[in-house]
């Protein structure tokens, strides 16, 4: 498991923003190491020495989030990794069955620094914005998006919100060419209203989610639905795909995604986990039914042994570096580079459930 927050000391007295330079600064706020061995590195920039422990090898090119009176800090953005996401809230209104991030009721007001970690950012990145729910703080959050891409218009970004808080004022203001550059991850667990709140834990979110919806179709917005794949959310999966290709068809993907061992889902594991290999009908169903349609449907998070030769073309491989593990046995599979593999945190016991390709 790659570390992402790693113990440092700094001269500074606030938090701040800075890329670790290779051999030169491209920019005032880079920092540049000036000695390193096999256990640390020290860096001096624009906020004075900063000692890492961690060699320079490990770390160049990233772009950190010193936090001083913690003696510690941050990789926001990790060079040459293609999963970056930026969480900017712990907050979130819902309290979903599964939720992998479980929410906090304190909210650490960061946009600023994280602003200018993705001005720091290597040329054509794509940034992912998490949470909580990013959008309970909406203003904060279009601002910062519509400041960098004005700045840095090779960026993009990939947010993950509930969709719940768009407002018809909104309209408008999405339609902006920055917003050309920004990807909406919207969970959608159900064609039927009630299942849809349950899973969210939040009565009355299904109705809401499709009046965000509405005001995201009026702006033009690039949408992504997300359904997670548990008991509840695979019973009427082909109902969903039957409504995703009749009201929702202009989307740019829905995905599939397989349940992550972490968070609520850890001690709800035995009610929540479906394991694919035993009935993969419904979901090769949904997915003929998106295909057919001319909606791009994909399977995240789920090995290509434990999907059915005809539908491996649509599983990706989703899981976030930092967070990857492979059984023993995946080790002889000739198909291992191109697979989402597990979760760091999956159960022991299902991890070498598989048959190498």
């Amino acid at each position: 498991m790659i570390p992402l927050a790693l113990a440092a000391t700094s001269d500074a007295q606030a938090p701040f923003v800075t890329r670790l330079a290779g051999a030169e600064r491209r920019s005032l706020e880079e920092s540049l190491c000036i000695a390193s061995t096999s256990e640390d590195s020290l860096w001096s920039g624009p906020h004075g020495l900063l000692r890492i422990e961690h060699p320079r090898e490990a770390v160049s090119g990233d772009i950190v989030l010193v936090r001083p009176a913690e003696g510690r800090l941050d990789r926001l953005l990790r060079s040459g990794s293609r999963h970056n996401s930026l969480l900017v809230t712990e907050q979130c209104d819902q309290l979903c069955v599964m939720c992998s991030q479980p929410p906090k009721k304190t909210h650490d007001v960061r946009f600023d620094l994280l602003r200018d970690a993705c001005l720091l950012a290597d040329a054509g990145m794509t940034i992912g914005i998490t949470g909580g729910e990013p959008t309970l703080h909406r203003e904060r959050l279009l601002g910062m998006i519509e400041e960098v891409l004005v700045a840095r218009p090779d960026l993009s970004f990939h947010v993950l919100t509930n969709a719940q808080h768009f407002r018809r004022e909104d309209v408008f203001r999405l339609k902006r060419p920055e917003y050309a550059k920004v990807v909406w991850g919207i969970p959608l667990y159900s064609a039927d209203a009630l299942t849809h709140d349950l899973v969210v834990g939040k009565v009355g979110a299904y109705e809401r989610l499709i009046d965000g919806f509405a005001h995201l179709m009026l702006a033009g917005a690039r949408i992504e639905l997300r359904t997670v794949l548990t008991r509840a959310t695979v019973d009427g999966i082909v109902d969903l795909a039957d409504m995703v290709v009749r009201d929702l068809a202009h989307v740019e993907q829905w995905s599939l995604m397989g349940l992550e061992n972490i968070g609520f889902a850890r001690n709800r594991w035995s009610e929540l986990h479906v394991d694919l290999r035993d009935d993969f009908a419904p979901i090769g169903h949904a997915i003929d039914v998106a295909t057919l349609r001319g909606v791009r449907a994909r399977l995240f998070n789920v090995p290509l042994c434990h999907v059915p030769e005809p539908f491996r073309h649509a599983a990706v491989a989703s899981i976030s570096d930092w967070k990857q593990r492979f059984g023993e046995a995946c080790s002889t599979c000739r198909a291992k580079s191109a697979c989402s593999g597990f979760f760091e945190w999956h159960p022991p016991l299902l991890l070498e459930a598989v048959t190498p390709l």
